[in-house]
Formats: structure tokens, C-alpha cells, sequence
């Protein structure tokens, strides 16, 4: 039987690599999205041979509608339909708003919201066409709740929630779901290089007192990718440890 395929963007990072791991344990085909000529993704696929995964490179910018055109036809022509697409990319440009630059305004748009369009655009009616697929969003508790000094990340991230909402009525009588994730802190290598004391002020807001890991997340883009959560779509998963409830 051939495995189903599943694309995660920007999954390099420690999120994405998580949610990786966790689609293989699934029994997908897992293609990694990275830039175009990514400098460190010989070194992650080797990291990850070494741990005994095996996923493939589909290079792209997720902020190029074109780049992503041809991304999507080079996985299907080499690995297969693809079933499972996670949005995963995303980058920050913190700055409160008064001193915040277009350019740090219009690149986290481009990468954390106009990337679902570029994307999902390609993928999505296949999808419907062949009467199955999973769509999973990764937001963020800051798009559910804002948060001061990433009203560029925050709005977008929001707009990930309504992108998923539309889309999956869009959807919903196709054999198709389309849902988010909403994180909170998550301990990854970027969140743990944080300062000691900052780290542990940060630590201290969240009720549970600890970060989520970033396996917690895969294992629940793990659960939305399987048929157990097919009757669920349009929903937004806050994971958070209690830090806004929705």
C-alpha cells in the first residue's frame, strides 16, 4: 500500500520538525518545506536520518505563489497526492506599532497569513477532487488574544483562525477538514536560548508553570492528520497550559 503524503511548512524549525516525526510515526510520506538553497537542511536531514526518519526537501518560499505552484507539483509528481497539509511557516519581526516598519509589517503578513493562500490554492481542490484530506493551521495564542508588540504576528495569526473557519465550510462536504492550533509557549530551541531570568518570568505567566513541547504539538496535528478526528472541522485547539481559554 502507498503511503499518504503530508507537506509541513517551514519544517525545519522546532515545531515543524516535531510535527514531522510525529506524521512519520503515522505512516506518512513526509515532505519538508524549507527556502529555496536553506543552508542548514543538509544538516537537518542528516540529524533526522540519524533518528531514523526519512522525510523529503520541497524547497519554496511560501511567501511566492509561483514558487509554491511548483513546489506542490514536484511532490505530487515524485511522491504522491498529497493528504496532509500543516501551514507551519511563520517568522517574527516584534516592534510596537508606532516604530514598527512596513517592511517588518508586510513580511509577516506575507510568511504567517498570505502563505495559506499561497499554498492551500494548489492543494486544496485535489483534495476535494479525491474526497479526502486533512488541512491543519498552525496559529498562535497571541492571534487569539493579541499581544502588545506584535500587532504585524498577532494579526496574522487571527487571520490564520478565520482562513481556517471559511475554508472549512467551504470544504466540509468534501471529505476534507481544515483546522487550527493555537500554541502557546513551547519550548523550543529558540524559546529555551531566552535568558535564564527572562525564560522563567515568561514561565511564570502560563498557570501550569512549565512550556508545552514542541512533541505535544505534533501529537496533536497527529491526531487532526488521522481518521479519528474526521468529524471535527472549522476548530481552533488553544494548547497553551491554561494561558487563555477560549
Amino acid at each position: 500500500m502507498t503511503k499518504k503524503v503530508a507537506l509541513v511548512t517551514g519544517a525545519m524549525g522546532g515545531l515543524g520538525t516535531a510535527i514531522c516525526r510525529a506524521l512519520a510515526d503515522e505512516g506518512y510520506t513526509v515532505a519538508a518545506n524549507c527556502l529555496p538553497a536553506f543552508a542548514p537542511a543538509a544538516d537537518w536531514l542528516a540529524t533526522q536520518r540519524a533518528a531514523g526518519y526519512d522525510f523529503h526537501v520541497a524547497e519554496a518560499d511560501v511567501s511566492d505563489y509561483t514558487g509554491c505552484a511548483a513546489m506542490v507539483r514536484k511532490i505530487e509528481t515524485e511522491l504522491g497526492p498529497i493528504a496532509v497539509l500543516v501551514n507551519n511557516a511563520g517568522i517574527t519581526r516584534d516592534k510596537f506599532f508606532p516604530k514598527m516598519a512596513k517592511e517588518q509589517w508586510d513580511a509577516v503578513i506575507a510568511t504567517n497569513l498570505t502563505s495559506l493562500f499561497n499554498v492551500t490554492h494548489h492543494i486544496s481542490p485535489m483534495m476535494a477532487e479525491r474526497g479526502w484530506g486533512r488541512i491543519i493551521n498552525i496559529s498562535s495564542v497571541n492571534g487569539v488574544k493579541g499581544q502588545a508588540g506584535q500587532t504585524n504576528y498577532s494579526a496574522a495569526k487571527a487571520g490564520v483562525l478565520g482562513f481556517t473557519k471559511a475554508l472549512a465550510q467551504e470544504l466540509v462536504t468534501r471529505g476534507v477538514t481544515v483546522n487550527a492550533i493555537a500554541p502557546g509557549y513551547i519550548a523550543t530551541e529558540m524559546v529555551m536560548a531566552i535568558r535564564d531570568d527572562v525564560r522563567e518570568a515568561i514561565r511564570e505567566t502560563v498557570p501550569m508553570k512549565r512550556f508545552g513541547t514542541p512533541e505535544e504539538i505534533g501529537g496533536l496535528v497527529r491526531y487532526f492528520a488521522s481518521d479519528l478526528a474526521g468529524y471535527i472541522t472549522g476548530a481552533t485547539i488553544n494548547i497553551n497550559g491554561g494561558l487563555h481559554m477560549g
